[in-house]
């Protein structure tokens, strides 16, 4: 059987069966781009909702206990909402977890863009054992990238696939929303 395998498999079957593949993995790596920046607009807002107002009565509580007006006691209770409000974003730590969902959405849209490059450009010219072993990498990349990134929470999910429904992540150049590439 010449172009094929042992198993009968032949060289476009495998190679449709790969172009498939890198498809599945761009879905993926997608979605989870998606979903990651999503959680990391929901960071930042915690890490501004809490910041900005813990500043604040800091501020305040200063300026009270400081000032000759005798409220003192009025002071100390700002003072007190103040570091709870500090005690709550160390806790939470959104800065950080906001960097890290930031860092998370990045990479896996490197592994997309890179999985639609290989599917689109390099797949229907390359020897199939290069397009195999870029795949394996890729895979590779994006389990790596599964096993770092936190889970995100619902709220995030429901908004990223919102945004992917409604053509957040479409290109220009490729047309109508959804349309793949077989369809062009």
């Amino acid at each position: 059987m010449q172009g094929g395998d042992e198993a009968g498999f032949g060289d476009e079957s495998r190679r449709e069966a790969i172009r498939d593949e890198f498809n599945r993995l761009e879905e993926s790596a997608k979605c989870s781009s998606q979903g990651q920046f999503e959680q990391a607009k929901q960071w930042r807002s915690v890490n501004l909702g809490l910041g900005a107002p813990t500043s604040l009565l800091a501020a305040i509580s200063g300026a009270t206990v400081l000032s000759d007006t005798g409220y003192a006691v009025l002071g100390g209770i700002f003072a007190l909402m103040a570091a709870a409000g500090g005690a709550i974003l160390t806790t939470l730590n959104a800065s950080h977890r906001m960097n890290q969902a930031a860092a998370a959405a990045n990479a896996y849209l490197e592994i997309q863009t890179a999985a639609r490059q290989a599917r689109l450009i390099d797949l229907p010219g390359q020897d199939l054992g290069e397009s195999r072993a870029v795949l394996a990498e890729l895979t590779a990349r994006r389990d790596e990238q599964n096993k770092t990134a936190e889970i995100i929470n619902r709220r995030a999910w429901k908004k990223a696939q919102s945004n992917i429904n409604d053509g957040g992540q479409d290109y220009a150049v490729d047309g109508s929303s959804g349309q793949s590439d077989t369809e062009r």
